[in-house]
């Protein structure tokens, strides 16, 4: 462990930011020619959402504008990461692109590059157009020329200002529980096209990069994955066992094919007739070289071979608001294990790290959130320390910006490091926010 103050262990050329995704934050659903997304669809059916809220105006960003970008460079951070909306700029996935769509974006870009902050673009986090999906979705490999064709839109037209652009956002979230477990958009439950989509997946990201850079991209490009170190939940042989299978099947199942061209052989067998049809190529075309890898941590994975949840709160251990264990350790080990296991591992960003907390209070205009300010700082030493150990370390960035939309959880469940009063749409940086932009002060000086 290092003697010197925390920010004093990164370099200079550091990359610190904030993140958030656009149907969480965007609202405006109907608005200047934007097409319907599987999340439209999804919280449409009852059940599906926890509290049955939609994102028709979530945190109201694309109106907020500026005021949100104001936001952004009151934190200090350099880097703002945000994804695009697929059927804002292509209201079905195929066929006519809407400009106005992309008009939001170069707003956007322009106003974060006036502020003097990196602009990282997503250009899938789960919205898929409803108009694809009506075709097949991810399961139709049709879709994954569709992505290529729209990520070379989006580049033509802002690829010049754009300081890093990835094409997907935790693709084990969209195939698992979007086509699996079906608690996700677009609702399926099948594991064999969930294993089709995990491929078509990284296809696109493979394709889309051998045509971005065929066009002339500036930007870096890269994926990031939701990742935890998996680990067993006794010493027994049978609990070691599926602890490395479910790291296979997480980790893995994704990273092998991006580093090494194949995809892990337990997982295959596991999976029998249920793998995914490879066409010759494609494990080839899904192993280009990146510019970086964004990884999203949020808790460790404790595994027994009894299938039997590790119920982490059960035995008094710090979890947040998710009933997520809060593990900075876990951080450190994964990003270790990545450098051990691919020699050909680009410089890594935590991309996403962040935690839900139950802080919907605003007392005398501050939310004392201590609990998320200890989080942020505990896994930022995370990072440092397996930035010490060698792993070539890049950037973090917060998740998330603001309270937004949580998927499933509707607006039950907050992880932002700024308050938002969804009546009021009034923001209010909380404590945590407080700490960061000191901590980032301290850094610079």
């Amino acid at each position: 462990m290092s003697s010197l103050p925390l920010h004093r262990q990164f370099p200079s050329n550091f990359v610190w930011g904030v993140a958030t995704s656009s149907f969480q934050i965007e609202g405006a659903a109907h608005e200047d020619g934007k097409g319907e997304s599987i999340w439209d669809r999804f919280c449409q059916q009852p059940g599906a959402i926890a509290d049955a809220s939609n994102g028709d105006v979530a945190c109201d960003h694309f109106h907020r504008l500026e005021e949100d970008l104001d936001l952004i460079a009151s934190l200090g951070v350099n880097a703002y990461r945000f994804s695009i909306a697929w059927p804002r700029v292509q209201p079905l996935g195929y066929g006519e692109f809407n400009p106005k769509g992309l008009d939001f974006y170069e707003r956007l870009v322009d106003g974060l590059k006036a502020r003097g902050i990196q602009a990282w673009a997503t250009l899938n986090h789960w919205d898929l157009p409803q108009g694809l999906q009506d075709r097949g979705g991810w399961n139709d490999r049709d879709t994954v020329h569709r992505f290529v064709d729209y990520a070379r839109h989006v580049q033509a037209r802002l690829g010049d200002r754009l300081d890093g652009i990835t094409t997907h956002n935790e693709p084990w979230v969209v195939a698992t529980l979007g086509h699996d477990q079906g608690i996700f958009a677009p609702g399926i439950k099948s594991r064999r096209i969930a294993a089709q989509v995990s491929h078509h997946l990284l296809l696109s990201h493979g394709l889309a990069l051998q045509a971005l850079r065929a066009d002339g991209a500036k930007s870096q490009l890269g994926i990031v994955l939701n990742l935890a170190s998996c680990v067993p939940a006794t010493a027994m042989p049978a609990d070691i066992a599926a602890a490395k299978l479910a790291d296979s099947r997480g980790r893995r199942w994704y990273a092998d094919p991006l580093f090494k061209g194949a995809y892990p052989e337990d997982v295959l067998a596991e999976l029998g007739a249920d793998a995914p049809v490879v066409q010759p190529g494609d494990m080839a075309h899904i192993a280009q070289p990146m510019d970086y890898l964004g990884v999203n941590y949020y808790t460790r994975s404790v595994v027994s071979a009894s299938g039997e949840e590790w119920n982490a709160k059960g035995r008094g251990l710090p979890v947040s608001d998710m009933d997520w264990e809060i593990y900075p350790q876990g951080l450190t080990d994964l990003l270790v294990l990545l450098k051990q296991d691919y020699a050909q591992l680009p410089p890594v960003y935590v991309t996403e790290n962040g935690g839900a907390f139950k802080d919907d209070a605003v007392v005398l205009g501050r939310v004392q959130d201590d609990d998320r300010t200890d989080y942020l700082r505990t896994h930022i030493a995370a990072v440092a320390s397996a930035l010490q150990q060698g792993v070539p370390m890049a950037g973090y960035m917060v998740w998330s910006l603001m309270d937004n939309f949580e998927w499933a959880s509707g607006y039950l469940k907050r992880f932002g490091i700024v308050h938002v009063d969804y009546g009021t749409q009034s923001r209010t940086p909380k404590a945590s926010a407080e700490w960061y932009r000191n901590f980032l002060e301290a850094w610079r000086a």
